[in-house]
């Protein structure tokens, strides 16, 4: 197995001691937990995660990583198509690995065919405004905290340190990576596309998706269509 579009394809190992800042990656790819163990922050929330829980994560999707004491050992398989980020477990992640070795395709397809959604996300007071953000459901963060009895000045610190990244920006994220998914995958116009997802205008949705994925969007849908997208941040050796 060896490193390709998707990223670092194999199994990556951690200690406590690799704790990954929170990052992006341009491509689709699973990260199937065979030893150990970790708590991931990013765009579908926070979860923990253990041996046999497998996370998919979908195009330019951004997260940190916080591993538990000890080794811990992950696999990571590249992916193609749009399928949306989400956690869940495999009954047999042994054969798994075993057909990795030969064949990362077919390793792929079964990781996705013995997948199971599972519900392993924290449900503290930043995962709520996360979810809270990702729904659009926040107009003002100061009445947010307000209402749930968070103190203003802890609101953007304590999200930073769940998340890596500020509320604010957490949310232009997520508006700004669904856009580019729409680009690429949708006919839509991009005007359209700018007005569905809440930009001001066309510019705006521009300017937001050009700093996710370093490609203005006309770029990135031809280049999307052709599987050729690379990210501004995708730099990391093991994707996790």
């Amino acid at each position: 197995m060896s490193t390709g579009s998707a990223g670092y394809v194999g199994v990556a190992r951690y200690g406590a001691a690799n704790n990954m800042a929170r990052h992006q990656h341009a491509a689709p790819y699973v990260a199937l937990v065979l030893q150990g163990g970790y708590v991931e922050a990013g765009d579908i929330g926070r979860v923990r995660v253990h041996p046999g829980d497998m996370l998919i994560h979908g195009r330019f999707e951004a997260h940190q990583d916080h591993f538990a004491p000890g080794n811990t050992h992950v696999l990571n398989l590249p992916m193609t198509g749009a399928i949306g980020s989400r956690v869940g477990r495999v009954a047999d992640a042994d054969a798994i690995v075993v057909l990795a070795e030969r064949d990362v395709g077919a390793a792929t397809a079964l990781a996705l065919d013995s997948f199971q959604p599972a519900d392993n996300a924290l449900f503290d007071w930043p995962d709520l405004l996360a979810g809270a953000l990702r729904e659009d459901r926040v107009t003002n963060l100061a009445e947010w905290a307000e209402q749930t009895g968070i103190a203003r000045t802890s609101l953007s610190r304590g999200f930073a340190l769940a998340y890596g990244v500020s509320p604010q920006r957490y949310r232009a994220e997520v508006r700004a990576r669904r856009a580019a998914e729409a680009v690429i995958d949708s006919a839509q116009p991009l005007a359209a596309i700018a007005i569905d997802f809440g930009f001001s205008d066309q510019a705006h949705m521009t300017r937001a998706v050009a700093q996710l994925t370093g490609l203005p969007p006309a770029t990135l849908r031809r280049r999307g269509r052709a599987g050729h997208v690379t990210s501004v941040q995708d730099g990391c050796d093991a994707a996790d």
